[in-house]
């Protein structure tokens, strides 16, 4: 089949199939216990904040990690880092599952199972690069990124119904299997290059991991990419961290909490679909930021002071919906303006600085809430952010993909 002159092939598929099955388990075995937060406490005797450490853990081990990661995806190439991010989610996957009893070994198996994450979070840009044409890049993004998001509501979903049908071991148990068969799906699945070339020759030029660091930092564009994946990501993660807090001083219960945050996933699962998809169509990436960034403010707005039900849950969804869509095109969008830097280092490097902001603005936003417990002075500061990085946004070159073949 050919893509804007490109010969691709189908095969290309089921690798990006058995890639998402991976990602989902990570996503999923990252927020294991979130849901279940109050059962963890009882079960382990401990207090809520140790067992928001088994979440936070995965921000730090990013931060502490990311480089020598970036480094492994673009010597190794995506299947060789993919593979050993996978082995160590599963094996580490298992081991909580067996000493499930054991808080500090549960939580020693959560640093394992971090390890393995930026090797594959860090990867979806080089893979795509590797099987994908240009003009389909941002929609294979947007299906990689997607799984990130299935992973996380598959596990809001189904961990408190495994918990209460089979207990905390049996739960972790079955978590690890799975995580054991995504492993094991995508080495045998996984290829690092396709028979013929997804691209132009002179786009597969990669500069060493080093080089193309300097080289990204020397990139205007770049750096108010990263400055708006900082706001953007540590937003996301604030308010699915908080949305009990955010919501609960205006009388809404626990549950309605839990479908706001659901559906503000759903919200982004279409997003990341659709959004990457008209962005392909057209080969342009900045007005799409901008209208993802854009877009958002009226779901923050609303979710800051909705005090109806139907508002809410519309807040959520359309908060969800743009914010969501814009990571994968921002992803796209710096390995495109960064040639010939390595895929998996500007990919890494924007999820670092999410990572960095998911830490600062989780516990600033927590520090920072009312003595009603209200959240709304933190939400509008969030506000403000977004108008900012909007502004940054309408500042960038559009992605030199719209010169491109294939």
């Amino acid at each position: 089949m050919e893509v804007g002159g490109v010969r691709t092939y189908g095969y290309r598929w089921l690798i990006l199939v058995a890639f998402m099955f991976v990602m989902a388990m990570n996503q999923g075995l990252w927020i294991t216990f979130a849901p279940i937060t109050s059962d963890a406490m009882k079960f382990y005797a401990t207090s809520d904040i140790a067992i928001g450490l088994l979440s936070l853990i995965f921000m730090a081990v990013y931060v502490l990690i990311f480089l020598p990661c970036a480094l492994l995806i673009d010597s190794w190439g995506f299947r060789g880092a993919v593979s050993l991010g996978a082995a160590l989610t599963a094996f580490f996957a298992v081991t909580r599952g067996i000493f499930a009893d054991n808080f500090t070994l549960v939580f020693i198996s959560q640093i394992g199972i971090a390890v393995g994450q930026p090797m594959i979070v860090g990867a979806i840009t080089k893979l795509c690069g590797r099987w994908f044409a240009a003009g389909e890049r941002g929609t294979a993004v947007g299906l990689g990124t997607l799984s990130i998001y299935l992973g996380i509501l598959a596990a809001l979903i189904v961990t408190p119904i495994l918990l209460n049908a089979y207990g905390m071991r049996e739960m972790l148990l079955i978590n690890g299997f799975v995580a054991v068969a995504a492993a094991v799906f995508f080495i045998i699945v996984a290829r690092e290059h396709p028979p013929t070339p997804s691209g132009p020759r002179e786009q597969e030029a990669r500069a060493l991991v080093f080089d193309g660091l300097r080289h990204m930092m020397k990139q205007r564009d770049f750096i108010l990419l990263l400055v708006i994946f900082f706001i953007g990501l540590g937003m996301f993660n604030g308010v699915t961290t908080w949305i009990e807090e955010i919501v609960g001083p205006r009388g809404f219960t626990t549950a309605q909490a839990g479908l706001a945050g659901g559906l503000m996933l759903i919200g982004g699962i279409i997003g990341a679909i659709a959004i990457p998809l008209i962005s392909d169509s057209t080969r342009r990436r900045k007005p799409f930021i901008i209208l993802a960034l854009a877009g958002l403010l009226p779901g923050l707005v609303g979710l800051t002071f909705a005090t109806t039900w139907w508002l809410l849950l519309a807040s959520a969804f359309v908060f969800g919906l743009f914010l969501l869509s814009a990571g994968p095109i921002g992803f796209q969008y710096g390995a495109e303006m960064t040639l010939p830097a390595p895929e998996g280092t500007s990919n890494t490097l924007l999820v670092v600085m999410g990572q960095i902001s998911g830490i600062v603005f989780i516990f600033g936003m927590d520090a920072f809430k009312a003595p009603s417990g209200s959240m709304s002075g933190s939400l509008l500061v969030l506000t403000g952010l977004t108008v900012l990085a909007v502004v940054l946004a309408i500042f960038l070159k559009e992605s030199p993909i719209r010169a491109q073949k294939g």
